[in-house]
């Protein structure tokens, strides 16, 4: 049935590095150059988490949290401190009262000691080594810019969506555009299960498959899409191959 899946699916979208498997899959990409490209974005995105002491912290809030003015906060917290220009800010929309805010150590841990007046009801630090998808990842961006400009890329065969604005890829020149742009910018998960999932009242959710380790994107799902996540199935193609060879 495999085959079948994967000649029949319509559309495509990958979490933040995801989104080059997700253009791989739809023929945008060639898996060695987009290897390498990752490879570059890794290693520029690293050297920008450690000229700065950042991170990103994981947040659940009540319905009334608002996000953007905790995060105003926590700015002018840490120009209390003596921070030019701090950075806080959300960075990744996972699902409805879940984001993921990343920026200074200072900010993060302000808001994690100010979770109750913010009406955050669970916080926790990612283990990553830096404020992902904000703007201090902008010197990483000419390091992918200019590998992305050095790499064949195609109009997709199926419909691809964005992190950035959570919309269908174009073509050649948007993908460059966008997946450069996305270093710097929130992951839009939410609003991009939003664009897929949405059609007429009475029309069919599509089956959805979850490639690889873990089912994040599927529990994400769930909270976005209780109707579509019911056609959701996860698949491990580490456990299928090792499946093969026994």
């Amino acid at each position: 049935c495999v085959p079948q899946v994967v000649e029949r699916c319509v559309a495509a979208a990958g979490y933040s590095v995801g989104e080059f498997a997700a253009l791989v899959f739809a023929g945008a990409l060639g898996f060695a150059e987009a290897l390498y490209a990752v490879k570059v974005r890794a290693e520029a995105m690293q050297e920008a988490s450690e000229a700065v002491p950042s991170g990103m912290l994981s947040v659940v809030g009540r319905p009334e949290a608002n996000y953007k003015f905790a995060c105003l906060e926590a700015r002018k917290h840490c120009e209390s401190l003596g921070i030019e220009n701090p950075v806080c800010t959300v960075s990744n929309y996972l699902f409805p009262d879940s984001r993921v805010i990343a920026g200074h150590l200072q900010a993060l841990e302000y808001l994690q000691q100010n979770a109750r007046k913010y009406y955050f009801t669970r916080t926790k630090m990612l283990p990553v080594s830096g404020a992902f998808h904000t703007r201090l990842m902008e010197p990483a961006v000419e390091p992918l810019a200019e590998v992305l400009k050095s790499i064949e890329i195609q109009k997709p065969l199926l419909c691809v969506y964005s992190n950035v604005d959570g919309k269908k890829y174009m073509h050649p020149k948007h993908i460059r555009k966008l997946l450069v742009k996305q270093v710097v910018s929130p992951v839009l998960w939410e609003q991009t299960m939003h664009s897929v999932y949405e059609r007429k009242q009475g029309t069919e959710f599509p089956y959805t498959y979850e490639v690889g380790p873990g089912n994040q994107l599927g529990a994400i799902l769930r909270k976005c899409n209780l109707k579509a996540w019911k056609q959701y199935r996860h698949v491990d193609a580490l456990e299928d191959e090792e499946a093969a060879e026994t």
